[in-house]
């Protein structure tokens, strides 16, 4: 008997048993999984979970019903399973499923197997139907949980930002419109809205926590409601507004507070009158507006009124004083005469102005001139027009340091512009210009000299008096300096000592401070020429005559009385006379009563330190130094002819003897311009015998000069009509950007940009040289205009003197003749 086989009687009660179990298993298993099936149906069928607490509340209680439907069938389930797996015990199977040809019966112990392998594979399926939805329900029931949590957190954090949203745009509803603010208060006002905007981080942090709850919710596929849709975007709307409504008003505050406030240049604009108006161009630079002229200019109209007085100066032949004199009225009018040197020394150190190759702008000048003139109106008690004091200084600033009006200054220029006409002793400026430009060990190089010169240099430059102090390039006055010392670096002590001698370049400066002492200056004398008395400002003592005095008018600008010549050496004072001063004088005018005309030829004194020409050889560090030019050979023609004229000059004349100290010098060409003027060519020996010198092979050589600088400035002002076409040219060139390495540029592209630059750098070139070109122009135009006056005066000469000639020849012809008459009547 084959295993599992039943014997007959007795195995077809077991086979009906058998059959009986199997189909109630059977049943069962088919119920439970119809059942599980159906279940599963209907929770899928079940809503998406909802977007607001409510829906997902009501879900999740339909849910938890669903669920203990499911958990109230998991006995039975359990049960029949249970069942399952123990039939399966008693009649397992282990062949693999039989296809039986057509026609053969199936045995019993086959059919026992068929349904073993049923009752197994349905037990399999009621499983899995049963795991499967359990883990749904679970899945579904913690979905629920998390996102009525996350639903709470988002309704309550969106009241929270509701009110604090509310009372936020309650403070910016009682914002006061910016322009009915005081301008005093607008930094509080400034202040108070940063720390407002500080205080609503907090919102800020709560909206983006509740837009991170919303994405989570999305990303969980669950979507808000309508009515927590809006309400987040209702929210995030009203903070956008916000935030732009604050961003908005501090600009508008920043905005008011830079025109208008105390640091701005709004304050500045009642500095002029109807109907000029104050104006600023975008690199802050003012201009002024004249809405009756329909004009615009880059001078204030008081500056404008002052520069057009000023050539009411240019009748004294002496340019040290016409400078100085001029730079006086300009001190005047900015108020700088009443500002001490220490007053000025610190609101430098105020406004942190210690680095002096440090550039400043527009704005930072206009701060430290209001600190300046506010601490003037305290300090002297008196009532000061800051806007005007304060515009127009800034104004003679950039005429001086910033012609082209680009905005920006070294802060030297701005310490020398100001030291240079505040009120203090000259020594005292000496020791601070020198600390600003000595290096650690307090000492100071040529290259550094160099650039004090140069800013020094610009005051008379912009007043157009350069010329006679040995023009722009300093480098011999630097030379002149170290040429004593032979060092590479010179001490404050050496700076000083050179100083005293009044360099050419600089000798402006201290006739400025003796045009500012001799103002109040009353001499108890009667002027010699014009017969004033007392004698006002400058006295001028002749130490040749007796009791011969001069006033300044008449002694600056070489009046003279008729029949009547100025008796050299000539004193000047600048304070009234003592008496020990009147005896010295006196000995001095009695000595110089035995002295032959010879002595003072051969004693020559000079008040200053001269320096060689413009036109040097050399070119060193000096910013804006012209380099050298290819016209060597014209120039040294020149400098040889201005040299013969001053030797001779110097041999004929000698303006003031060895008592006159440096503090009472002249520059050199007050010699020359003393002696050349009308007043004095008349019956003046000394010029006849300066003119009577030049030979007529040097005249001739001299006419040849002239010939050539005129043809030389020809071409000199055709190749600067030619640099500055260049220049519009090349400046009219498209701008091309700059291409980076990563960026798609072609070859053709890179060839342009290539090509842009090098136009650039040529324009950079042009420019330079039409600079060096201007200014060499004007050099050459003073010089041909010199010596054009030298050879007309020599031609004058010379037809006088071939009219004395003339008539002596024929005098002495007839004299002869009547000789031979005489003679031949004696015979």
């Amino acid at each position: 008997m084959e295993p599992g086989e039943v014997p007959g009687g007795l195995g077809g009660a077991r086979l009906e048993a058998f059959s009986d179990n199997s189909g109630k298993l059977q049943l069962s298993l088919q119920e439970i999984i119809e059942w599980l099936t159906a279940k599963d149906e209907e929770l899928s069928e079940q809503l998406p979970i909802g977007g607001d607490v409510m829906a997902v509340q009501q879900q999740r209680e339909f849910h938890q019903a669903f669920m203990e439907d499911v958990k109230s069938r998991g006995p039975f389930i359990y049960s029949v399973l249970e069942s399952a797996q123990a039939f399966l015990a008693q009649h397992p199977f282990q062949e693999p499923e039989e296809t039986l040809p057509d026609g053969k019966e199936v045995s019993p112990r086959r059919r026992m197997l068929n349904v073993s392998r049923s009752v197994w594979k349905q037990a399999n399926v009621a499983g899995d139907l049963w795991e499967k939805l359990t883990a749904r329900c679970v899945d579904r029931h913690r979905h629920m949980e998390l996102t009525l949590e996350r639903l709470l957190q988002a309704q309550a954090a969106m009241a929270e930002l509701a009110a604090a949203l509310e009372q936020a745009e309650g403070v910016r509803d009682a914002w006061e419109p910016v322009g009915d603010l005081f301008i005093d208060s607008l930094q509080d006002h400034i202040d108070a809205t940063k720390l407002f905007k500080d205080e609503l981080s907090q919102v800020k942090e709560g909206m983006k926590h509740i837009n991170d709850l919303a994405h989570q919710l999305a990303i969980s596929d669950v979507h808000l409601s309508m009515d927590n849709s809006r309400a987040l975007e209702h929210l995030n709307n009203r903070w956008k507004v916000l935030q732009g409504s604050i961003e908005e008003r501090l600009k508008q505050l920043q905005d008011a507070h830079r025109d208008f406030g105390p640091g701005s240049q709004h304050f500045l604009s009642s500095s002029v009158q109807i109907p000029w108006e104050r104006a600023i161009s975008p690199n802050k630079v003012p201009y002024y507006i004249n809405h009756q002229a329909q004009t615009t200019c880059w001078d204030h109209p008081k500056m404008t009124e002052l520069y057009q007085a000023l050539p009411d100066l240019n009748n004294i032949k002496f340019s040290a004083y016409r400078t100085a004199m001029k730079l006086r009225r300009v001190q005047k009018a900015l108020r700088l005469d009443m500002l001490t040197l220490a007053s000025v020394v610190e609101v430098f150190r105020e406004q942190e102005l210690q680095q002096a190759e440090r550039v400043m702008d527009v704005v930072e000048v206009i701060h430290a001139l209001t600190a300046l003139y506010e601490r003037l109106e305290d300090e002297r008690g008196v009532l000061v027009n800051i806007p005007l004091c304060v515009d127009m200084c800034l104004n003679w600033l950039l005429n001086v340091y910033d012609s082209g009006r680009n905005g920006k200054m070294r802060v030297l220029s701005f310490k020398m512009g100001l030291v240079s006409l505040c009120n203090a002793d000259v020594q005292e400026k000496y020791k601070y210009l020198f600390r600003q430009v000595a290096g650690p060990g307090g000492l100071m190089d040529q290259r550094h000299l160099s650039l004090l010169l140069h800013e020094a240099i610009q005051i008379p430059r912009q007043l157009g008096e350069v010329a006679a102090f040995g023009g722009s390039n300093v480098e011999p006055s630097v030379r002149s300096c170290f040429r004593a010392s032979g060092k590479p670096a010179i001490e404050l002590s050496h700076f000083l000592e050179w100083m005293s001698l009044e360099p050419q370049s600089v000798v402006w400066l201290p006739v400025l401070h003796r045009v500012a002492a001799a103002e109040s200056a009353k001499h108890q004398a009667k002027c010699h020429i014009c017969k004033q008395c007392p004698i006002k400002g400058f006295r001028y003592r002749s130490l040749k005559q007796f009791n011969v005095d001069i006033c300044q008018t008449c002694f600056l600008t070489g009046r003279t009385t008729k029949g009547k010549k100025l008796h050299y050496p000539i004193m000047e004072y600048y304070t009234p006379t003592t008496s020990g001063e009147k005896m010295r004088d006196f000995a001095k005018t009695l000595k110089n009563k035995f002295r032959s005309k010879q002595y003072f030829t051969k004693h020559p004194q000079r008040g200053y330190l001269p320096v060689q020409s413009v036109l040097e050889a050399e070119s060193g560090e000096t910013p804006c130094s012209s380099p050298k030019l290819p016209h060597a050979d014209t120039h040294s023609r020149i400098e040889h002819f201005a040299s013969r004229l001053a030797e001779m000059e110097n041999q004929n004349c000698s303006f003031f003897t060895d008592s006159l100290s440096p503090d009472e010098s002249l520059d050199e060409d007050q010699y020359l311009l003393r002696h050349s003027s009308p007043a004095l060519e008349q019956d003046s020996p000394i010029g006849q015998h300066l003119l009577g010198s030049i030979n007529c092979q040097d005249k001739d050589e001299l006419q040849r000069t002239l010939t050539r600088l005129e043809n030389e400035n020809r071409v000199l002002q055709g190749e600067y009509r030619r640099l500055k076409w260049r220049h519009e040219e090349a400046a009219a060139l498209p701008q091309l950007m700059d291409g980076t390495p990563g960026s798609p540029v072609g070859q053709q592209d890179e060839e342009l940009l290539a090509e842009a630059r090098v136009l650039r750098q040529h324009k950079t070139r042009l420019e330079t040289r039409m600079q060096i070109l201007e200014d060499h122009n004007k050099q050459l135009e003073s010089q041909l205009q010199r010596l054009r006056e030298l050879l007309l005066q020599v031609d004058g000469l010379w037809e006088r003197d071939g009219e004395t000639l003339c008539a002596a020849s024929k005098q002495s012809r007839k004299e002869k003749h009547r000789e031979a008459g005489r003679g031949l009547r004696l015979g």
